[in-house]
């Protein structure tokens, strides 16, 4: 996704060695970037702790298959939007936030409305690579959240089996990852079957208007009962205000386009 409209930028949030993290905002929401026009995530300013993108959102579609997630990670921060909303609506989970670029948790914090790391919360800057590798995190995670964008946003700029592998590696039993997948049309498939080559279980829903691709990948393949993921959606939409029906008519398209 990209904006037209005027960046500003702070020297805090320029550490050399890293890109500029730069915002533009436009009615009433904040863009975040990494000097360059494209979106890396937004916020809209009277609903701080709400996710505005619609992506983003998607990135929750694990909760269709989870209700009491005990730890939930990121790799890769953005606007903080989906370690926000982890943290706020699942009090009983730790929330884990992996992020190379000091200046994008620094901008986070002062512009995005990151709070700051407590015993439940925990933004580390770090390569990602680097987290799933590390034994300690093997067999921790209930839902992984991959979103690894550079600032030329061509593609995930971790996209390999073995990388997949270190993420597979990190999930319990019946642990779920959830990636974007966008940039040049040749990563799509890269990305797909890296995955497909790891997972028990590799799915998609149909292209946003923005034209992301959000995977679901199961360690352990699911029963697909629509009827119980049509109720489960609905619960989501109640208390989460997320549009999870949304999500499920994706799938159900994705299983009709396999046929």
């Amino acid at each position: 996704m990209t904006t037209d409209f005027t960046s500003t930028t702070h020297t805090a949030f320029s550490h050399p060695g890293h890109p500029p993290a730069t915002t533009t905002e436009h009615r009433g929401i904040r863009y975040l970037h990494l000097g360059t026009k494209w979106v890396q995530g937004a916020m809209r300013l009277d609903k701080p702790d709400a996710i505005e993108l619609e992506y983003v959102q998607m990135m929750m579609m694990w909760m269709l298959f989870k209700t009491q997630p005990r730890r939930i990670v990121q790799l890769g921060l953005g606007s903080a939007a989906l370690t926000k909303f982890s943290y706020r609506r699942f009090p009983d989970a730790t929330v884990t936030a992996i992020e190379l670029n000091p200046n994008v948790i620094a901008i986070c914090g002062a512009q995005f409305a990151l709070p700051p790391n407590d015993a439940r919360l925990d933004v580390r800057e770090m390569n990602a690579l680097d987290f799933v590798l590390d034994p300690a995190n093997h067999g921790t995670v209930d839902a992984l959240q991959v979103d690894l964008y550079d600032e030329d946003a061509r593609g995930p700029v971790l996209d390999t089996p073995e990388f997949y592998q270190a993420c597979f590696d990190c999930l319990t039993d019946d642990g779920i990852m959830c990636t974007n997948v966008f940039g040049d049309f040749p990563n799509y498939d890269k990305n797909l079957q890296a995955m497909e080559l790891v997972f028990d279980a590799v799915v998609w829903v149909p292209e946003t208007e923005d034209e992301n691709i959000v995977v679901l990948a199961f360690k352990k393949s699911p029963s697909l009962d629509f009827s119980e993921l049509y109720e489960r959606a609905a619960t989501i939409k109640k208390q989460f205000n997320l549009p999870a029906k949304n999500w499920v008519n994706g799938l159900k398209q994705w299983m009709q386009d396999q046929q």
